[in-house]
């Protein structure tokens, strides 16, 4: 876990200077003195090999769009940083309450690729995976889990449980009132909770600089009596320091804290988007410079962990991977029609099982 900070310092609750950690430099290399744990080459290792399994996951998923084999599907090309570290990190025990780009976050949780795929597919069951948990699936309405997750860390502290809620969202949710609502009970009864801004600079066409007028996203928590801190989302070592500390600070009973994990969103918001219609070609070459996966893998390979055979090892593997997950999704059988009507009601009314077996009737026919 992390060692290297001074809890009295950086989490405080911050008015005015807003602490921005970073490790990794864009071009790899370390901008200050690493804390001991980096010396764990397994540990960066697997950050690495997760987020190249994250982003053929998702390239996977974009082509199968575009071919008809899928629904629209939010890419989170360039942000798998922060969904690793806090898909590591987490004990079983905790919850994730995700919004709709934690794909990375989610398969380091246990849920099957297969399984994501076919929520993205249209198919609810999606949702029911064994893999899921306790974990909540995914949340689209904007900012609604911020509620949901004070909820869960509520019943935890009633029930004096060690356990933690981490839930997430993106720039544009923090200008939501369910996100400040759920800020401010958060900090009026101290609950369990990390509130992890994922802030890719763009509310689908809205940049951050018209977004919020304040420097910072994070500094929103400080009107709740929160801590804050900034951090770059692009570097998994500052990401594990800042998140795994807010996750063992809000288990032993100190409350919640809000971190904006400074990222970019690589590709259009989602698959029914198109970017270029509102942000320049040389805005998304600079995203390109600073993404996670490169940053580290150069790291890796000047440290002299990580080689060409490695990565041409990890590329099949992670290929043979998704497509197996691919396979899975296109085989699953078809839901049975009666989905459409159950579900909704203890006791179904006559007239929605009228409808019902008009509906079979007419499958009969046919």
């Amino acid at each position: 876990m992390p060692t290297t900070l001074d809890d009295g310092n950086l989490f405080r609750v911050h008015r005015d200077n807003i602490p921005f950690v970073r490790y990794l430099g864009v071009d790899g290399q370390p901008t200050q003195s690493l804390p001991a744990w980096v010396e764990d080459k397994n540990r960066l290792i697997g950050y690495y090999t997760a987020m190249v399994k994250t982003r053929d996951a998702d390239r996977k998923a974009i082509a199968m769009q575009r071919t008809g084999q899928m629904g629209t599907y939010p890419s989170g090309l360039g942000q798998e940083a922060p969904g690793v570290v806090y898909g590591s990190l987490m004990r079983k025990e905790d919850v994730l309450v995700p919004y709709y780009r934690d794909l990375s976050g989610q398969l380091l949780r246990g849920v099957e690729l297969s399984d994501i795929y076919l929520y993205w597919g249209g198919d609810e069951r999606g949702c029911a995976g064994v893999g899921y948990g306790q974990d909540l699936p995914n949340c689209v309405p904007i900012a609604t889990q911020a509620g949901h997750a004070v909820g869960i860390a509520t019943a935890f502290r009633i029930r004096d449980e060690q356990r933690v809620v981490v839930t997430t969202c993106g720039d544009g949710a923090t200008s939501k009132g369910d996100f400040l609502e759920a800020l401010n009970l958060a900090g009026t009864w101290q609950l369990p909770v990390v509130f992890l801004v994922v802030n890719n600079q763009w509310a689908i066409s809205v940049p951050r600089q018209i977004q919020c007028g304040a420097p910072t996203l994070a500094q929103k928590g400080a009107g709740a009596g929160l801590p804050c801190v900034q951090v770059d989302g692009n570097d998994v070592v500052a990401l594990h320091e800042v998140i795994g500390s807010a996750i063992e600070r809000a288990r032993s009973g100190k409350g919640a804290i809000v971190i904006e994990a400074m990222t970019y969103r690589l590709g259009d918001h989602t698959t029914a988007d198109d970017a270029t219609r509102y942000r320049s070609h040389e805005e998304v070459r600079k995203g390109w410079e600073e993404e996670p996966v490169k940053r580290l893998q150069t790291y890796l390979y000047e440290r002299g962990w990580w080689s060409p055979e490695q990565e041409s090892a990890l590329q099949d593997e992670v290929k043979k991977f998704v497509q197996q997950a691919v396979d899975n999704y296109l085989s699953t059988d078809l839901p049975a029609v009666s989905d459409l009507f159950d579900y909704h009601y203890a006791q179904m009314p006559i007239g929605l099982r009228q409808q019902l077996e008009e509906m079979q009737g007419g499958l009969n026919d046919d």
